[in-house]
């Protein structure tokens, strides 16, 4: 089969290699499936240059999220061969969705609604399962709330900013740009700030009349993180989601004390099978209500993942990237 493989450690343009590859043998509660559709994301670019939190021996083929039809499943699966799911690959092993085909685990697919397109698919289960585990598992975010999104016109931002409107809060969005203003302005947002034209913190404090976000969804990490300490609420949750700039954020104790502050880790993974489906199912109900969906930006075919790639890491995208497989 085809397939991208990393080669060495890099910028993706550089070590991704087209190549033919063979996938192991399906074992006890492996599944190995027909790739229609892979969503990329910044993890993907992290694991090309090695800097992600998981690191398959090279090579090895990345891609996180897929969707695609089941060719042969091991012992111990439920879902069976012809069956349409979405989830996640099995990067972490390096068999992941930048192919023809990939490999996956029982618990991590999901069956797609009938409506739903592949490309729609690939990029719905880490974002919105991310989104609805921050905003609700652990921000326990109520309706009438002031919800801060940062990086709010990236995969995750963009899926809490859809979800914090659908659970009835106020959603205050943060990008930079223009055209990604506009975007969070589609989705809903009660508010959008650029912060490459002013301070964010301010001005969610004028928003507010000084009483600040009741929760920061925070997949960015670094200074933005820190500066979401000056317009929290008193009481406030702190969702750590990510590091898209590169670090974690790092929010002073003593800030967090004087305020009744919240840090909450967000991490899907740390959930069972039985609890993400049970996630996934509210999830779809929603979609198929028309109150979430997947924002695509660009679709681009199999020879066009190392330049997509790339233009994720310079973050010239909103919303999700497609690659169509077949």
């Amino acid at each position: 089969m085809k397939a991208w493989s990393v080669t060495r450690l890099g910028a993706p343009q550089e070590v991704l290699v087209k190549s033919n590859r063979e996938l192991p043998a399906v074992g006890p509660g492996e599944i190995r499936i027909a790739v229609k559709a892979a969503a990329l994301g910044l993890p993907d670019v992290m694991m090309c240059r090695g800097n992600y939190e998981y690191k398959p021996e090279l090579p090895f083929t990345p891609g996180q999220e897929i969707a695609g039809t089941v060719i042969e499943v091991g012992e111990g699966v439920s879902c069976s061969p012809g069956e349409r799911v979405m989830g996640v690959a099995a990067f972490f092993s390096g068999n992941g969705g930048f192919a023809e085909q990939c490999m996956s685990l029982e618990g991590m697919v999901y069956p797609v609604p009938a409506a739903m397109p592949d490309d729609e698919a690939a990029a719905f289960s880490i974002a919105w399962h991310t989104a609805w585990v921050g905003l609700v598992s652990r921000g326990q975010l109520q309706a009438g709330e002031t919800l801060l999104v940062l990086g709010a016109a990236g995969g995750s931002g963009s899926a809490a900013l859809q979800l914090g409107k659908a659970l009835g809060a106020r959603v205050i969005a943060v990008v930079r740009g223009a055209d990604k203003v506009e975007l969070c302005r589609g989705f809903g947002a009660d508010e959008v700030i650029d912060h490459g034209k002013t301070s964010f913190a301010a001005e969610l404090n004028s928003l507010t009349d000084g009483s600040g976000a009741d929760v920061v969804f925070d997949p960015v990490g670094g200074p933005a993180c820190e500066e979401a300490m000056r317009c929290i609420a008193k009481g406030g949750r702190l969702l750590a989601i990510g590091f898209a700039s590169g670090v974690w954020g790092e929010p002073v104790t003593h800030d967090l004390v004087m305020k009744n502050c919240s840090l909450v880790g967000v991490y899907v993974g740390a959930y069972d099978a039985r609890e993400r489906l049970q996630i996934h199912q509210k999830l779809i109900d929603l979609y198929q209500r028309g109150l979430i969906a997947p924002p695509i930006d660009k679709r681009v075919d199999f020879d066009g993942i190392p330049a997509a790639l790339a233009a994720l890491e310079d973050r010239r995208v909103c919303g999700k990237l497609v690659a169509l497989i077949d």
